[in-house]
């Protein structure tokens, strides 16, 4: 039953979000006590934006623990048994309907018209997937037990959380979880989850816009959620000064899928940043509307500097500590669509350089021929040397002890140097390069006619055209790199290929806020 949303709730409401909630039609379940649990979401928000999160989880012990069993891997588990449980099967597929029905009639309680653009399309996964158990977890304390099996079996195995005060589908009381859960066996583990936040970080640059949905606990981040789409925001900025209505077009499909994931998910807080080629486009200010109309935030030009020192957050926080961690000082490369941050430090940061050069640009300015000729090359190297010139009066590499690279095309290198059939994620990240094999296998891949790129196991489609010009890029600043690094110190730095990146240190950014 949704009962009215006082002023009192709304501050409560406002506390365990972070931010004020939008689109309140009521109070979906409250604890014994009164406190909401779950609050009851218009289907159309007050600024026109489909919302298809009905019944929004918002005590923080509630989403720790959802966030807990979907780290433990239930959601997979469930999908499978849901393909194996013709009963279990239907009951989902019951609360799907429910659920299009309760949100039907907040629809009418909240005075919005229908709202095509999520019709049929419920949360969660419903009705043939686990995706996400917020939403499940949301939608059984608001319908009562007996009524979404898969959110029930979540609350069933959750601990520390309040009751709700509510009966059952079928009148009987909901078991009070803090006395029938048995205790976790890792107590640390569980006041961290108790803590924890969840974020929605999303990166958009020139050539690929990424989200990170993740739980930050501790200052450690938990990947909940992690998609990448490759849009080619930048195409033509260098020439035209503008965005392409195509790349536009790309870009806010992409924003709309991550808004759909983002409210599924039950993010807390979300930051969009935008960088190289939102720096330097004439119609921006049309990019930062439709990015608000459809993800409700402000997108966020960071400077060449900021993006430096949020890809050292996120590069140096998974590096670890111990006898196997790699040795500082860092230096983290972030060589992206438009331009390449170095960023050098131990702990923090120490000095920052962005560099107007990026595997997209390059690839428009000077590398135009497929394959490209040797006067392409020989003029790509010349241009990353002056800017890598220009950098040395701000940085200084010559005490770096490990490279850290990080981005699309330093991964996908990644993976032809170590001989991937396929992209594997977790084979690259924190993976040493050796120094010859890499500058080898940039130079192939440079010269290597894109067809014959496409033909790669682990290729992006997405950079197929451009991999030539960032990992002309990467072998260039390597070489130099480690040759002053070499005469300084009578050793050579050691390359690493880290998955984490500026993203990832935008969430931490967040989670610390």
């Amino acid at each position: 039953m949704i009962t009215p949303a006082t002023q009192a709730d709304l501050d409560v409401v406002h506390e365990q979000l972070g931010r004020i909630p939008r689109g309140v039609v009521g109070i979906a379940a409250r604890a014994l006590d009164g406190t909401p649990l779950v609050v009851a979401t218009a289907p159309r928000l007050p600024d026109g934006t489909p919302f298809p999160t009905s019944f929004y989880l918002s005590h923080p012990a509630y989403v720790a623990e959802a966030s807990r069993l979907e780290a433990a891997g239930t959601m997979a588990e469930w999908t499978r048994e849901l393909g194996e449980d013709a009963d279990l099967a239907a009951a989902y597929a019951n609360a799907h309907r429910d659920y299009l029905d309760r949100r039907a009639a907040l629809g009418r309680l909240a005075g919005t018209d229908d709202v095509p653009e999520i019709k049929d399309f419920s949360a969660g996964g419903m009705p043939v997937r686990v995706k996400c158990l917020h939403a499940l977890v949301g939608h059984a304390l608001a319908a009562g037990a007996g009524v979404n099996p898969i959110g029930d079996r979540a609350i069933s195995l959750m601990t520390g959380v309040p009751a709700p005060a509510q009966a059952s589908a079928t009148g009987a009381a909901v078991p009070d979880p803090t006395v029938a859960a048995p205790a976790s066996d890792d107590d640390a583990r569980a006041e961290a989850a108790s803590s924890a936040v969840r974020v929605a970080a999303i990166d958009c640059g020139t050539n690929s816009i990424r989200l990170l949905i993740a739980d930050i606990a501790a200052g450690r981040l938990s990947d909940v959620v992690r998609e990448m789409r490759i849009v080619r925001l930048g195409q033509g900025v260098d020439r035209t000064g503008a965005f392409a209505p195509e790349a536009l077009e790309r870009t806010f499909a992409a924003c709309e899928e991550y808004a759909r994931l983002i409210a599924d998910h039950g993010a807390q807080r979300v930051r969009f940043v935008a960088t190289s080629a939102s720096r330097d486009a004439a119609n921006r200010e049309e990019f930062f509307a439709g990015v608000r109309e459809r993800l409700g935030v402000d997108p966020e030009v960071i400077t060449g500097v900021e993006e430096a020192g949020l890809s050292f957050l996120g590069a140096t926080a998974t590096l670890g500590t111990g006898q196997d961690a790699p040795a500082a000082p860092y230096l983290v490369m972030d060589l992206g669509g438009g331009s390449t941050e170095l960023v050098t430090g131990t702990r923090e940061v120490d000095a920052a350089f962005s560099m107007d050069i990026g595997c997209v640009r390059l690839t428009e300015r000077l590398l135009r021929s497929d394959p490209p000729s040797a006067a392409e090359v020989e003029a790509a190297q010349a241009a990353v040397d002056a800017w890598y010139d220009r950098a040395l009066e701000t940085v200084d590499v010559s005490g770096t002890r490990t490279i850290v690279g990080v981005a699309g095309t330093v991964t996908t290198v990644a993976a032809a140097v170590l001989g991937l059939e396929a992209y594997d994620r977790a084979a690259i990240h924190g993976a040493r390069l050796d120094l010859d094999d890499t500058v080898a296998t940039c130079a192939e891949l440079t010269a290597m006619p894109r067809a014959q790129r496409a033909g790669l196991g682990f290729m992006h489609p997405g950079r197929v055209d451009v991999i030539g010009a960032g990992a002309l890029i990467f072998s260039r600043l390597l070489q130099r790199i480690s040759a002053q690094v070499l005469a300084a110190t009578g050793s050579a730095p050691v390359v690493m290929a880290s998955e984490a990146d500026i993203l990832d240190g935008t969430a931490l950014r967040l989670g610390q806020d």
